[in-house]
């Protein structure tokens, strides 16, 4: 099994978004870590915005099945951006034997794309 998806975001939706809805809608959105790790940088939230919606339509239900925080974007050591699924997004991918995702996310300053690509059975 292959599937991919892509996305790409105006940075200025996202930061129309903060600016509306604050905190509810970080915390709608991003986990923790992610919220940290991107320290207030707008063009970085737009990317792992980008990179939840890629992974909605790799799975193929969007996200109106799942939740925004059940897909993490996290970096190692080298800064590299992995994927950690959760709750719904996890069990969704078991069961299409999607067990090895990469991913990719890019930005300027005014657009961020996030392109995924999982693999399995």
């Amino acid at each position: 099994m292959l599937a991919v998806g892509v996305d790409i975001i105006e940075v200025e939706r996202v930061e129309r978004a903060l600016a509306r809805h604050g905190e509810r809608f970080s915390r709608r959105i991003f986990t923790e870590q992610e919220w940290v790790y991107c320290n207030g940088r707008i063009t970085s939230l737009a990317g792992r915005f980008a990179i939840k919606e890629a992974v909605g339509k790799a799975l193929g239900t969007g996200l109106g099945v799942v939740r925004w925080r059940d897909i993490e974007v996290v970096n190692d050591e080298q800064k590299k951006p992995n994927l950690v699924l959760h709750g719904q997004a996890k069990k969704l991918a078991a069961e299409l034997g999607l067990t090895q995702w990469s991913i990719s996310l890019s930005h300027t300053e005014t657009q961020a794309i996030g392109f995924v690509v999982a693999m399995g059975d």
